[in-house]
């Protein structure tokens, strides 16, 4: 089996806003070898096919945390986007490769929607992991209590933490 880039490079490219697993449209455009305005374009030449949940496009507060996220503002004066980026469910994705109809399209999407189809294995399996251990808590007494919640302690996913921006004053006295 070919695979045409790594997968671990399009979950690199997966976002999670409003509740939704999306790809940005300047990713896709990347990963199709397309221009973003290609892209755009041709979007918008199909309308039809792209419902609101297949595609939306970011408001101007999601916009502007998307840019401090992953610094989509090139330097130099008009190089960076006019318009706020689209982005596109994994539905979206699917109908992408029919709009732009070419061989590097259908490849490219074959592999994204792979990769969605691991993730939502992955998040099942973690949940399925979740119930099970829940249920052996439920059987054992309080003495396994201590390796249940480190258990669950492991499986917590990291937390992010936001560090101040500036500098430190440092105190006197």
């Amino acid at each position: 089996m070919k695979t045409v880039m790594p997968v671990e490079l399009i979950e690199s490219k997966i976002y999670m806003v409003r509740g939704h697993k999306v790809m940005l449209d300047s990713d896709l455009a990347e990963l199709y070898q397309v221009q973003t305005r290609a892209l755009i374009q041709a979007i918008k030449r199909n309308p039809g096919r792209f419902p609101a949940d297949f595609m939306f496009q970011l408001n101007k507060q999601e916009n502007s945390v998307l840019r401090s996220q992953i610094v989509t503002l090139k330097k130099g004066r008009g190089q960076h986007r006019k318009y706020s980026p689209y982005m596109f469910t994994e539905q979206g994705v699917a109908m992408l490769s029919s709009v732009l109809n070419s061989e590097r399209a259908i490849e490219v999407n074959i592999a994204i929607m792979r990769t969605f189809v691991k993730l939502r294995e992955m998040i099942a399996t973690h949940k399925d992991l979740a119930k099970r251990l829940d249920e052996l808590e439920k059987k054992y007494d309080t003495q396994f209590r201590v390796v249940f919640d480190a258990i669950r302690e492991l499986m917590r996913p990291p937390e992010t933490k936001k560090r101040k921006i500036g500098f430190r004053r440092e105190k006197e006295g």
